[in-house]
């Protein structure tokens, strides 16, 4: 049995809002996050500058980011997460077999060793929210200092997302992708 969302999304967005809410980035509608931020205004707002500065406004390839974006919201169980931006990471480059191999143990997911490196990244800041010196050596051999701080913004912007989606009980948009096939994920 799946329980409903704690805080219900806004049917009807304050004035102020309706702009904000419109430019969501998929072209799918307002997308349920939104909807459910809506009720504190101010945190919306706020929230939009900083995802959309990492989203559309970052240095980092689209590609890369989705990467990180996705193994944070596999290692974090929010699937409402792991959909939005299977989509995006598709249109950023991602293959879907690497899609599928993002939910998989690193060593059994045969990534290059750059792509690599941002996985362990991931896993080192969920695990001990840190990232360790052999995989920042790693890490610092292709990204500069101003990519490798957004690196872990951008991961730690979407660890906080997903214990917000999963906190609320936000609900995936109908049609949104969920794990990939095959894949062993437990909710808890």
């Amino acid at each position: 049995m799946t329980e409903g969302p704690r805080i219900a999304p806004v049917k009807t967005p304050p004035p102020e809002l309706r702009e904000i809410m419109e430019k969501a980035p998929l072209s799918t509608g307002v997308l349920r996050l939104f909807e459910t931020l809506a009720h504190n205004p101010n945190l919306l707002r706020r929230f939009n500058v900083m995802g959309g500065g990492l989203l559309a406004r970052g240095t980092l390839p689209p590609r890369e980011r989705e990467l990180v974006i996705l193994r944070m919201a596999f290692r974090c169980r929010s699937v409402y997460e792991f959909g939005q931006h299977t989509m995006i990471g598709r249109d950023a480059g991602l293959r879907q077999d690497e899609i599928d191999r993002v939910v998989l143990p690193l060593d059994g997911a045969a990534w290059a060793p750059a792509d690599e490196a941002l996985v362990r990244m991931v896993d080192e800041l969920y695990d001990g929210n840190r990232v360790e010196d052999s995989t920042w050596r790693l890490l610092a051999l292709r990204w500069n200092d101003a990519e490798l701080l957004e690196l872990l913004m951008v991961a730690g912007f979407y660890w906080m997302v997903a214990g917000v989606l999963k906190s609320v009980r936000v609900e995936p948009e109908a049609g949104a992708p969920g794990w990939p096939a095959g894949a062993e994920i437990s909710e808890g």
